[in-house]
């Protein structure tokens, strides 16, 4: 896909349970925020800010802000998920959420009813405090940590929130991860069966 090309929906997954984990989840298949404007919109699909919200700001360092940020998630999250401790990472992402995230507003719309916006156009800090904070909100809550998986699925990356019930949900997606095993399986059984 061309760089100047709007990143097509389906290249960007919002099924990790969290957006710090949604954040994670673009490095798989392959890089997915690979330009401003993959990382424009990815802010406002993960829903980090509302649609309509003017991100004229964003430019090369938004983008090395938000990849630098996703590298100190994922060592922290995978430190906690095999019991070894990332003081680095947790230090950087503990810097990256001190920042004020960017303030609400309401606006009425035409039909009279309050839509959510931001107060002024958010800056790179603003918007990564948020998934810092996220971050830390998720490996500070034991119920929520306690939740956090890694996908089974054949050399998937990809941590999620397992929020199912019985909390048995094995894959990140099952569209996507699940169906590769069920076909996998149903190849395995035939080749079984013929031989």
């Amino acid at each position: 896909m061309a760089s100047g090309m709007a990143t097509a929906s389906y290249e960007l997954r919002f099924d990790s349970g969290r957006i710090c984990l949604d954040l994670l989840a673009t490095t798989h298949p392959e890089e997915r925020l690979d330009s401003v404007d993959h990382l424009r919109a990815w802010i406002v699909r993960s829903g980090l800010v509302p649609a309509g919200t003017p991100l004229s700001g964003a430019d090369p360092s938004w983008l090395a802000g938000f990849r630098e940020l996703r590298g100190h998630v994922d060592r922290l999250v995978r430190g906690e998920l095999d019991a070894r401790p990332a003081d680095a990472a947790l230090a950087r992402v503990n810097a990256a959420a001190l920042a004020a995230p960017p303030a609400p507003w309401a606006v009425r719309a035409d039909d009279g009813s309050l839509r959510g916006r931001l107060h002024s156009p958010p800056g790179r800090a603003e918007l990564l405090s948020l998934i810092g904070r996220d971050a830390l909100e998720l490996l500070t809550d034991p119920a929520a940590r306690a939740s956090l998986r890694q996908c089974e699925g054949d050399s998937c990356p990809i941590v999620y929130l397992d929020t199912s019930r019985g909390r048995r949900r094995r894959w990140c997606s099952s569209e996507v991860c699940g169906n590769r095993e069920r076909v996998a399986r149903h190849r395995r059984r035939a080749a079984l069966a013929r031989a």
